[in-house]
């Protein structure tokens, strides 16, 4: 098939390549100069694990093309996806404005019957109103489509999804156009993964419902965490013991400094206020936002108490900035609002992460030190912070942090390390709702001394 994809952000970039891999001569398109000259010479914008042989090779093989020009790839269309942001607003709703304006460019361009997808996430109603907006411009309203189909890709391993996924969601009222989809995504769901069709709004509404539920389980673990510090109990166990139950599973269940990225916070608070918009109160959306927000203040106020409430001339190292492993994607990154803390009470920063300081210098700028690697940023800090679980993190020398850092405090937002061993090796170390271990309880934090 021909299939367009309007906008080459993560979605876009990982759907158009990965239906070239399977064969479709795709045309990607963005009104961003510089960002299409970069794809063209063969630079990937962004990091995502597995994406880049794809992407070199359909390049290669002519499967694979980037425009500016929407006129360039939509006439020979079977199939355009519009794959573009939608940024929340300030009460919490989905900014539309770029996929209006996408479908108003085109409209005009259809030829013959062109199946329009909506890939985004998207509030319920918008496929109306994309097929609206098309309408207007197109004087056989036989000769298109639209359809919903919702994308359910996780940062990191967003080619395997694509190319493995675990079900296909399309919505649609259109016989044509589903046997359009059934054909464009059959060679993905050779596993025996289901194709589950559904009008375009339970599919709009679909999307929102995974995140939000995910989001809450999440904070509700958090939760849970903050609750054993208060008691005594271990996280570790009581997370064991509840994911070994079938009806809750494994997933999800880890507790930390909060949700991130591009879809969790933006999706949970786009269904709050389309809840909202229909005269309806989602409490407990509300709350998973709320316990969010919570756990990372809840994070930097322990690391300011630790050290009496002033970090006036403390270095303070941080371990990962992404706001989840294998990406440099620091959207709503627990790390930024925790290191924006520390910094505003006097504390010096220097953070480290594999991929991410890119992406973090345009949040931060050169309000922070940036290190080439993880042991860089710890020579004379009064404590490291672990804000990302990335796999070189999971296993450090503690010998040799123990010999560069000027005290030995740890505080672990992503319990990556085992308490006793920690205190065995001379480190106060403090994590999310497991009992904290000190090498000596007599210690306090203006004696600790590298050892």
């Amino acid at each position: 098939m021909n299939i367009g994809i309007i906008g080459t952000g993560y979605v876009g970039l990982v759907t158009g390549t990965c239906f070239a891999e399977m064969g479709n001569t795709v045309t990607c398109v963005d009104i961003d100069v510089d960002k299409i000259v970069q794809l063209r010479t063969g630079e990937l914008p962004l990091f995502e694990p597995g994406l880049r042989v794809f992407f070199e090779r359909n390049i290669r093989e002519g499967r694979l093309h980037f425009t500016t020009e929407a006129a360039d790839a939509v006439p020979e269309c079977d199939v355009v996806f519009l794959a573009l942001p939608t940024p929340p607003g300030d009460d919490g709703s989905a900014d539309l404005s770029y996929v209006k304006q996408a479908s108003r460019d085109i409209a005009p361009l259809l030829t013959g019957y062109t199946v329009v997808v909506t890939k985004s996430t998207v509030p319920v109603g918008t496929a109306d109103r994309v097929r609206e907006i098309i309408s207007a411009s197109v004087a056989d309203p036989a000769e298109f489509d639209v359809v919903s189909n919702p994308e359910f890709l996780r940062e990191g391993v967003a080619v395997e999804d694509f190319m493995k996924p675990d079900r296909v969601v399309i919505g649609s009222s259109s016989p044509r156009a589903i046997e359009v989809m059934d054909r464009l995504y059959r060679p993905f769901l050779r596993n025996g993964n289901p194709m589950i069709v559904m009008d375009e709004r339970s599919s709009e509404m679909t999307k929102y419902a995974a995140n939000a539920i995910l989001a809450t389980k999440i904070s509700f673990m958090n939760e849970i965490a903050n609750v054993c510090e208060a008691v005594g109990a271990n996280v570790d166990f009581v997370r064991t013991g509840v994911g070994a139950d079938s009806r809750i599973g494994k997933q999800f269940l880890y507790p930390g400094i909060g949700f991130g990225g591009s879809c969790f916070p933006k999706d949970v608070k786009a269904l709050i206020r389309t809840a909202a918009d229909h005269h309806y109160s989602f409490r407990i959306l509300d709350a998973v936002v709320s316990v969010n927000e919570m756990q990372r203040r809840r994070f930097a106020s322990a690391i300011i108490d630790f050290f009496g409430g002033d970090l006036m001339g403390r270095r303070i190292a941080v371990w990962g900035l992404a706001f989840k492993p294998n990406t440099d994607d620091v959207r709503e990154a627990s790390s930024i609002p925790i290191i924006e803390t520390i910094l505003a009470a006097g504390g010096h920063v220097a953070a480290f992460d594999p991929e991410a300081t890119g992406s973090t210098k345009l949040v931060l700028g050169d309000r922070i030190d940036y290190g080439d690697d993880a042991y860089e940023v710890l020579t004379g800090a009064d404590a490291l912070l672990v804000c990302t679980e990335w796999n070189e993190f999971r296993r450090p020398d503690l010998r040799r942090m123990a010999e560069i850092m000027q005290s030995q405090v740890v505080f672990d937002g992503r319990n990556l390390y085992d308490p006793k061993e920690m205190a065995a090796a001379g480190f106060v170390y403090r994590s999310i709702g497991r009992p904290s271990y000190s090498p000596e309880a007599s210690l306090v934090a203006g004696e600790l001394r590298a050892l």
